[in-house]
């Protein structure tokens, strides 16, 4: 996959105006003050896998609007005392999966959420949480639902459920409630800087190449879906243009991370065509805290894997005590 985005001189430095609705911060306050309200405690189911190093319990937590969300938690055996967290979050199309499948977080002592995203999780990794609300005409896949009105838009429920997941980690006994982070991949990474844009208590942000950024520049140049699912409806509803972009600036995390404050690792496959590398620098660039950049000069979508999973858990734990980090690195 040859590079096929802007420079490196100017990629690097790349940073969008991006559209910012005047009742941005009031929508936001209120879709999670709704969703509060209507929250019950989680439950915490613990389940035998044969898995001698870990304890694992199924969760239900409530999330946008009282929904149940399920999510497994995935703990270091045997704790006494409480350790840091670590909430993922899943790529596109992607559930919570098996228990079995358990992060190097957990082996390496972090308390571990994985939350399912709700009616996802047919693509590639199992999920248990249907999106019990409807939606008008849409293009198959997820990037359309309620595409015309914020408050129906797909996304409002999955970010709100995101947050809430992160309260159900800090709320539980053996977690250390002020050092849980936010982590994912795609758009596990998009949903991890939203957090991250609006919990300003937030320990850390874990980003990988991260989606829902830049939905202007991404729904010009992205090569492949999902952006693409977005091109295909508006190749249809011609006439809707206006009210698709209007609905997508209330999401698109790459201008929501202007507020945030916690620090934040990314990564960037500077080949990526499902999200092109200057829409995870618009992202970085506009971030509002403490942050650390790598790029993987010749991968695509699936960025560093476990090289990154390296800088990761040498990041994370460098955060106690706080260090001073540089800016932007770049893989070898």
């Amino acid at each position: 996959m040859p590079y096929c985005d802007l420079p490196k001189d100017q990629l690097v430095s790349y940073s969008p105006e991006l559209a910012c609705p005047p009742d941005l911060d009031q929508f936001w306050s209120q879709t999670l003050d709704e969703s509060r309200g209507a929250s019950w405690p989680p439950i915490f189911t613990k389940v035998e896998t044969g898995l001698s190093l870990v304890d694992t319990f199924d969760v239900t937590f409530a999330g946008f609007g009282g929904h149940p969300v399920r999510a497994w938690l995935h703990l270091p055996r045997d704790l006494v005392a409480p350790v840091p967290g670590v909430v993922r979050f899943q790529g596109y199309g992607g559930g919570r999966g098996s228990p079995l499948e358990v992060s190097a977080w957990t082996l390496a002592g972090y308390a571990t959420l994985l939350m399912d995203v709700r009616g996802q999780g047919s693509f590639w990794s199992r999920g248990d949480t249907p999106d019990p609300v409807g939606s008008g005409p849409s293009h198959p896949g997820f990037m359309t639902r309620g595409i015309l009105d914020p408050h129906d838009y797909y996304y409002r429920r999955v970010f709100a459920d995101a947050v809430l997941a992160l309260e159900a980690l800090r709320g539980h006994p053996l977690v250390e409630g002020d050092r849980v982070a936010v982590a994912g991949a795609s758009q596990g990474g998009g949903i991890a800087l939203f957090v991250a844009a609006v919990v300003p208590d937030l320990w850390a942000a874990l980003a990988d190449v991260p989606f829902l950024c830049d939905f202007p520049r991404a729904t010009q140049i992205a090569e492949s879906d999902p952006y693409g699912e977005i091109v295909r409806y508006l190749r249809v509803h011609r006439d809707q243009m206006d009210t698709v972009f209007s609905t997508l600036s209330y999401f698109d995390v790459a201008g929501l991370v202007r507020r945030a404050k916690a620090p934040a690792l990314f990564s960037v496959g500077l080949m990526d065509p499902v999200c092109p590398p200057s829409t995870v620098y618009a992202a970085f660039n506009n971030y509002g805290g403490q942050k650390r950049i790598v790029e993987y000069p010749f991968n695509e979508h699936e960025g560093g894997l476990v090289f990154q999973q390296a800088v990761q858990l040498e990041w994370l734990a460098s955060l106690e005590p706080p260090q001073a980090f540089p800016d932007k690195v770049t893989a070898a």
